[in-house]
């Protein structure tokens, strides 16, 4: 057997455009297995089928392998048990209960073959199921049961293998109804899967509506549900006439197509109860969790009248009494109703019927509707056939209809494209405004597709600058950021709206009058801090939409200063910021903006004006920032000190920056020493020692320019800077001149014993201090004392600066004292003569015996170049007691010797060994030879010392002779 779903299922892609399509269509399910018998009872869940035939066959199909299909019989035969009569599937697909016309009652696990008896409820006509909310598959946990005669039970139901061990785990009667069968059933969690439940229950007469917390039980060993029925009090329904024999039941919506499986949050359900005067429905609510909560569902819900489902108008359709409603199904938007043998549905918002299909042909039975409530299909079984109803597109037209019922926030929530929200938002601003709700209107009107002069206009005429404020907001927000000109538009207009609020505020405020009957100023100070913190937050948001000269024009012309510079200060004008201080000559404010800064210009802009006004407070800030470049802020630093008062040089802040820049940046520019040198000898005192001392810091590499610093030090007569300067120069005789002609004769001692290297420039300098000092000396005794520092100086070179009339004896000492020293250093001179004289002969002798000096060869010594024995041919010994052959010593000279040298000892080899010459001529030439080859030893010689650069250990050498 095998089921063919090809007939059965539609897949939406597979439809060019949806809304061409009807959103019902009936497509019948092409049935390949053949069946001995009809069809009694039907059930779908999670794309699972269940038909019970009315041989006591049980088919279980699964949609997703439809060619497996399980054939499962009842433990006892019909004819024993009777027909099937009914079977309910739970949501999952997990849990089947099976109940026969003799009242015998079945369960049926997913994952058994074999139905297990129901003993506990056998003679019980079930009638309706309510499966547990947490759909449980390993057991049913705690589900209600209505019965034909208006029981209501709580039973728990597993599965077991063992056969001593009963189905029912727990089983107990919850209450009675008087109104006969329990119809309908429906339980679901409130408060997100919390232990509040609700629990709706229909007969033919009455609906109830039951909110409460269950009890706890331990895995079906006690009722959860009792708890519930005993203290709480249901909300009841009841219709004031019933037909008998009438169609009831109960229907749920199922999960919306759109649905999280994962998310425990509780869906928005609608439900829908049959009753013989049509279907009552409605909304199944889930908050506020309370008493009241059955009473709102109730209230919000309404009668659809059977005859109206039946014969709608318009339909063409004469009505007939006999014809009633047989069974209906409730999709998410649609009520399916099966109406002898067509299917009709009816917009559940509208009442208005929006499609009919005849499916049942003359004679058929139907048996009835299924829905799956995870999946979200529909399904009609009759006795012989399946029939799918396939919902295209449901919601298609849902946000026109709750548009047209004035319910515009939900028409908002299911409008599809842009078009659709715009239209909703439209009729719904004409709605709030309509009603006087500028404000919410205004907001709605910003996202609709009115022309803007229409609402904008409309607003104006109605005196609403609130409701004007919020559209522009609204509009502004809603904006393509491509529509520059429209946003730069919006947004300069809002400024104009933000600025006319508040100054409307603040006259408020100003003389105590109310803005309306029920805003008093304390209320308007509120109102205030309210409009101002919208206006900065607007500026944040939309500052880039925003022309900063068209926002400055406006904002001026209604004088608030604060908004101003709110303004500028966001769209990071600080030049403006500051130039507004600047102007007002509030300085401190200017400072406040300024400590915000991080770029160089505003500091160099704003620099000369700054330091005039609040020089010490500038010189703290620019000191934070390291990376300003000083050069940059000197004309600010040079008009300042040409205002500079007179004080000391502690207080003058240039000064005290250029110090900071000199000693902490340690800069290197020259501009900023000659800066600074400028200002120190510029100045009014005559005070010297900061100049001095900065002098004196740049030691040997200053950093200032010497000649224009020491222009500026003679121009204003620094003394001793100008001393300083020309001995860093090294213009010793300018600097002693200098310092002798102001009288500072220490000074000039100091300079003069600077030139150490230069013994006559030093004696030089000292004769001009020699000078200096004798004419101004009181004592000559005095002035020889101060002279004595020096050690170049003589008393005969300080007698031509004494005065003609000064007697011998005022310095008879120090003349007999220098010629003792005369006689002394003649008594030297006459015996480092004599030790002259005597090296001179020594050195005559040595060279008369070098013609009879020689050296002792023992007979076992070797070349110290080959290793062979000495004597073997001819050789030469050196006084360092080295000795090498002839050849071998020849060969290493003409090794290193240069180019000249060995070109000629080859030559004189080459005619020694050719015989070329002979007698007299060859003895010169080989006296010549040797004097070339053996001039000195190879080893310890300049020979040895050109050979440093040469490695010890050679590629001839054998490495192990080295080794360590």
């Amino acid at each position: 057997m095998a089921l063919d779903p090809t007939d059965g299922f539609v897949p939406s892609n597979a439809v060019a455009d949806l809304d061409d399509l009807p959103i019902f269509t009936i497509e019948r399910v092409e049935l390949q297995f053949s069946i001995a018998a009809d069809f009694v009872a039907a059930q779908v869940s999670n794309n699972v089928i269940i038909l019970a035939l009315s041989n006591g066959r049980i088919l279980r199909i699964d949609l997703n392998r439809p060619e497996d299909i399980d054939d499962i019989d009842l433990p006892r035969k019909t004819s024993d048990v009777g027909v099937i009569r009914r079977m309910f599937l739970d949501p999952t697909a997990s849990h089947l209960l099976i109940c026969t016309a003799t009242g015998e009652n079945y369960y049926l696990h997913s994952q058994s073959r074999q139905p297990r008896p129901l003993g506990r409820l056998r003679g019980v006509s079930i009638e309706s199921v309510a499966w547990n909310p947490s759909l449980p598959t390993a057991s049913t946990r705690e589900i209600l049961i209505g019965a034909s005669d208006g029981n209501i039970y709580e039973a728990f139901i597993e599965t077991s293998t063992e056969f001593y061990k009963k189905e029912i785990k727990h089983l107990k009667n919850l209450h009675r109804l008087p109104d006969g069968p329990i119809t309908g059933l429906w339980v679901d969690s409130l408060k997100d899967n919390s232990d509040m439940r609700r629990i709706m229950i229909g007969t033919q007469s009455r609906l109830f509506h039951l909110t409460g917390r269950i009890g706890h039980g331990h895995d079906g060993s006690g009722s959860v549900y009792t708890k519930l029925f005993e203290a709480e009090q249901p909300v009841v329904h009841e219709l004031s006439r019933t037909t008998p024999g009438a169609a009831s039941a109960l229907s749920v919506s199922p999960d919306s197509p759109d649905s999280d499986p994962y998310n425990d949050k509780t869906p928005e359900r609608a439900y829908a109860w049959l009753t013989s005067q049509g279907v009552f429905h409605g909304k199944l609510l889930n908050a506020p969790v309370d008493a009241n909560l059955g009473t709102r569902v109730f209230s919000d819900s309404k009668m659809l009248p059977k005859t109206q489902i039946i014969t709608p108008e318009g339909s063409g359709r004469r009505r007939s009494p006999a014809e009633m409603i047989d069974a209906i199904a409730l999709t998410q938007w649609h009520i399916l109703s099966l109406i002898g043998g067509r299917v009709v549905a009816t917009n559940r918002l509208t009442g208005q019927m929006v499609s009919e299909h005849d499916v049942l042909d003359p004679g058929q039975r139907a048996v009835g509707f299924s829905v799956d409530i995870q999946k979200n299909t529909f399904w009609l079984f009759t006795s012989d056939k399946i029939f799918e109803i396939v919902v295209r597109d449901e919601d298609r037209n849902i946000w026109e209809i709750m548009t047209k019922l004035q319910q515009f926030e939900p028409a908002l929530q299911h409008a599809r494209t842009q078009t659709q929200r715009e239209t909703v938002a439209a009729a719904y601003g004409d709605h709030l405004s309509s009603k006087g709700h500028w404000n919410q209107a205004a907001v709605i009107y910003g996202r609709s597709n009115k022309p803007f002069e229409d609402i904008a206009l409309r607003i104006i005429d109605n005196n609403q600058p609130d409701a004007l404020r919020q559209f522009l907001l609204t509009k502004l927000a809603t904006t393509k950021k491509s529509a520059i000109m429209q946003r730069m538009m919006l947004a300069s207009w809002l400024v104009e709206v933000f600025m006319t609020k508040l100054n409307s505020l603040e006259d408020t405020i100003v003389t105590q009058a109310e803005l309306s009957e029920s805003l008093s100023p304390a209320e308007s100070q509120k109102l205030l801090s309210a409009v101002r913190k919208e206006y900065q937050e607007f500026i944040n948001k939309y500052k880039n939409d925003l022309d900063r000269k068209t926002v400055y024009d406006v904002i001026s012309s209604h004088g608030r200063e604060e908004e101003l510079l709110y303004f500028a200060n966001a769209v990071n004008d600080y030049n403006y910021e500051l130039a507004y201080w600047v102007q007002r000559e509030r300085w401190s404010a200017v400072l406040n903006v300024l400590k915000k800064q991080t770029d160089p210009d505003v500091f160099y802009r704003y620099s000369s004006v700054l330091m005039t006004h609040v020089p010490q407070e500038l010189v703290e800030i620019l000191m934070r920032h390291a990376d300003l470049k000083p050069r940059n802020l000197i004309p600010a630093l040079l008009e300042y000190n040409r205002t500079y008062s007179g004080g000391p040089h502690s207080q003058n802040q240039a000064i005290r920056y250029l110090n900071y820049v000199v000693y902490q940046l340690n800069s290197k520019d020259a501009a900023v020493h000659n800066t600074l040198v400028s200002i120190y000898a510029s100045h009014s005192s005559k005070d010297e020692s900061g100049l001095l001392a900065y002098l004196q810091a740049q030691g040997e590499e200053p950093r200032y320019d010497p000649d224009f610093a020491l222009r500026l030090c003679i121009q204003h007569h620094r003394t001793l800077s100008c001393v300083h300067i020309y001995t860093s120069m090294g213009q010793y005789l300018q600097a002693v001149d200098l310092a002798l002609s102001h009288n500072e004769v220490e000074l000039a001692a100091v300079i003069a014993d600077r030139p150490m290297s230069n013994p006559q420039l030093r004696k030089r300098l000292w004769l001009a201090v020699a000078r200096k000092v004798i004419s101004q000396s009181n004592g000559i005794k005095t002035a020889i004392d101060f002279l004595k520092r020096c050690d170049l100086l003589r008393i005969e070179d300080l007698i031509p600066f004494f005065p003609d009339f000064v007697v011998i004896d005022d310095f008879k000492e120090e003349i007999c004292g220098a010629l003792e020293d005369y006689s002394r250093n003649i008594d030297n001179l006459k015996k480092e003569m004599d030790e002259s004289s005597q090296t001179a002969t020594n050195i005559k002798v040595d060279i008369a015996a070098l013609d009879h000096r020689y050296a002792i060869v023992e007979p076992g010594e070797k070349c110290y170049t080959c290793g062979l024995p000495l004597l073997s041919r001819q050789f030469f010994v050196f006084p360092c007691q080295h000795s090498f052959h002839s050849e071998c010593l020849g060969k290493k000279v003409l090794e290193q010797a240069g180019i000249g040298k060995s070109d000629r000892i080859r030559a004189l080899q080459m005619q020694i060994h050719k015989g070329v010459v002979a007698g007299a001529k060859r003895e010169a030439v080989v006296a010549e030879l040797d004097s070339l080859v053996a001039a000195a030893c190879i080893l310890c010689s300049d020979f040895a010392i050109k050979r440093i650069d040469e490695p010890f250990v050679t590629k001839d050498d054998r490495p192990e002779e080295w080794a360590l």
